[in-house]
């Protein structure tokens, strides 16, 4: 007798997990950003109800894009990229400058942060880009020029946002791996991407200056977010001092609803909070590794690959540089830090990764292929 056809469904591990750190994110923004909300907006909600709005667009971007076919989004690949180059052009240009960064565009009402949609359209880019020239990815000349077309957006977003520049390089040393089977000649293009940002970062004198800060953060000025961040995280101890009872967001930790909440975190809820709070995160970036693992085709596993390394790259930068093991880059905690673009595109990204895993059936993903 023919076995009924089953209906291909999501994977629900990780719809579960984004779901519970989209509620998480907003219950330590609000305990974060109420005391800022109050002083500079007379309104305790006021960062709560711009990200709850934009979640609520994020989520319905999310589940558009996990009922579309991702083989559509192919054909769009290279058309995005250059889409998030000329955004990023037009930062420079017409960028509206917030706390000494140019990163936004604005219309009418509405912000927008285009190096936000660059890390969407780059995996896109690239996974179109590998699934081209899959054949010849044993070649150096290959991997070079695959590296070398995200180098245009790379240099635009960071000529101001660094960071978010370094998560692209990273997405794109990533998914170039991935895709290779030969691994020696890596040596070779990390020495590149080395000496690149060596070069990148003698450029602005500023960014130097940064070097100096994280090695002695108490004799500079600008230290100070630095410092306080890391009193905030000694003061929280094993269990932390209970939901809202942070001393260090009350004006000692500059907009400690953007780079620094994971300090916040660190102080309100103790060691073992923020550990289930990495643990949240690592369970996401496993579900990315079994969907790129289980997917039909190799353009799908790319995009959940490359879903993993954002995210990946991105919570082990923020979190590096709340605990001043790295130098302050200020870089943003997916789902928890203040930003409407920031999660809107990644909840769109989440969906996208969604529909990557609707070909196969189960909670856990091992059953195989439908």
């Amino acid at each position: 007798m023919k076995r009924p056809k089953q209906k291909r469904g999501f994977d629900y591990g990780l719809l579960v997990v984004v779901l519970i750190l989209v509620i998480i994110g907003l219950m330590i923004l609000y305990s974060t950003s109420a005391y800022n909300g109050q002083v500079k907006f007379h309104d305790s909600f006021y960062y709560l109800k711009k990200q709850a709005f934009a979640t609520s667009l994020g989520l319905a971007l999310m589940y558009v894009m996990a009922n579309i076919d991702y083989h559509v989004w192919e054909k769009f690949s290279v058309p995005a990229y250059i889409v998030a180059i000329l955004l990023s052009l037009a930062v420079l240009f017409f960028g509206d400058e917030y706390n000494g960064s140019k990163r936004w565009l604005s219309f009418g009402p509405l912000s927008f942060q285009p190096s936000e949609f660059a890390k969407v359209a780059v995996i896109l880019f690239l996974a179109h880009l590998i699934v081209k020239n899959v054949k010849n990815m044993k070649k150096m000349k290959t991997l070079l020029l695959i590296m070398v077309s995200i180098l245009p957006i790379v240099g635009l977003v960071g000529a101001s946002n660094l960071s978010t520049a370094i998560i692209i390089l990273g997405i794109g040393v990533i998914l170039v791996f991935v895709a290779s089977p030969l691994y020696a000649q890596f040596v070779w293009l990390g020495a590149t991407g080395v000496g690149f940002l060596a070069i990148f970062l003698a450029l602005e004198s500023y960014r130097l200056e940064r070097l100096a800060i994280w090695r002695n953060p108490e004799q500079y000025e600008k230290g100070y977010q630095t410092l306080q961040g890391l009193y905030a995280i000694g003061s929280g101890g094993l269990f932390g001092n209970g939901l809202g009872n942070s001393i260090q967001k009350l004006g000692f930790v500059p907009e400690a609803q953007n780079d620094m909440i994971f300090s916040i975190v660190c102080e309100e809820w103790g060691l073992v909070g923020a550990s289930f709070l990495i643990l949240l995160f690592l369970v996401l970036i496993w579900r990315f590794f079994v969907i790129a693992t289980q997917a039909k085709d190799l353009f799908g596993s790319l995009i959940a690959t490359g879903a993993m390394a954002h995210i990946m790259i991105q919570v082990i930068l923020n979190i590096a540089v709340v605990t001043n093991t790295i130098p302050n880059t200020g870089i943003t905690l997916p789902f928890v830090s203040y930003g409407g673009t920031s999660v809107l595109f990644l909840l769109g990204e989440m969906g996208l990764v969604l529909s990557v895993s609707r070909g196969y059936n189960t909670f856990a993903g091992f059953q195989g292929r439908k």
